[in-house]
């Protein structure tokens, strides 16, 4: 880290130290009241990453960078842990934990690195392959993750096509629990049907929860486009006909 680095850090350092001393809202703040805070940002930044808007990626980095701090100093204001405490068990832990790095261990690939991760967390007495893993994850990355959790100690299919197969498995089994008039039984069969697209998703190299997020916000721009389009046409929406919104879908796909 260069001197320019080190002062510019310090200086955000103090100045969060200022604000948890002087600013009334910052000095009544608890890890727990501003905890929903970083998760929104960590969504914002995700947003801004999806959209390649880079100006905005440093500025969610900042927010980011600035929960982080105020949530350290909350913590050593509380006599709990300091933000050097927090620096040198991360960094204790990320040298730990890449011993193909700063030991003699070998990896030659990121499967390898992951084999030995999962390898080197269970010694260090986790209880589960699947501890760390968030209850409150959305709910399409907490499968993702479970899933990837279990490949790490080899619990997986060998091909992207055995697991299509298992797709294809559950749709069948799904269609049978709907026909069979059998609704206690259509929500689990959906989720199981979800769980083997993720999948599916994860073994070829598809991030679920963001491929859903791009496809959602892809209907809503489209939307819009039928909005703004029945508008200039002075139509309102709720007097559209199906008809009408269905050929704006259409142009919009050529127009946007």
């Amino acid at each position: 880290m260069t001197k320019i680095e080190e002062n510019a850090l310090q200086e955000f350092v103090d100045v969060v130290r200022r604000l948890r001393k002087e600013c009334p809202w910052d000095k009544v703040q608890t890890n727990r009241s501003i905890r929903h805070y970083t998760i929104e940002e960590v969504y914002e930044l995700a947003e801004a990453i999806d959209q390649g808007k880079w100006d905005e990626v440093k500025g969610e980095l900042g927010d980011i960078l600035l929960n982080v701090l105020l949530h350290a100093q909350i913590a050593e204001d509380e006599g709990r842990f300091t933000l050097v405490d927090m620096v040198k068990a991360e960094t204790r832990k990320m040298i730990e934990r890449h011993p193909h790095v700063f030991g003699n261990v070998e990896a030659e690939t990121p499967d390898q690195v992951k084999v030995n991760w999962e390898r080197i967390k269970t010694e260090a007495g986790r209880e589960s392959i699947f501890d760390g893993i968030p209850v409150a994850f959305p709910a399409l990355a907490r499968a993702f993750k479970i899933q990837d959790r279990a490949a790490r100690v080899g619990f997986d299919w060998g091909l992207a096509d055995e697991v299509w197969t298992k797709v294809e498995e559950e749709i069948g089994e799904l269609k049978g629990v709907l026909a069979g008039n059998n609704p206690e039984r259509v929500e689990e069969e959906f989720g199981d049907l979800l769980f083997s697209l993720v999948n599916y998703a994860r073994h070829i190299g598809v991030n679920p929860e963001s491929s859903l997020r791009m496809a959602t916000e892809k209907f809503v721009k489209r939307f819009l486009y039928i909005e703004d389009q029945l508008d200039k046409r002075n139509v309102s929406l709720h007097d559209a006909t199906l008809g009408e919104m269905n050929e704006l879908w259409e142009k919009s796909k050529k127009d946007l």
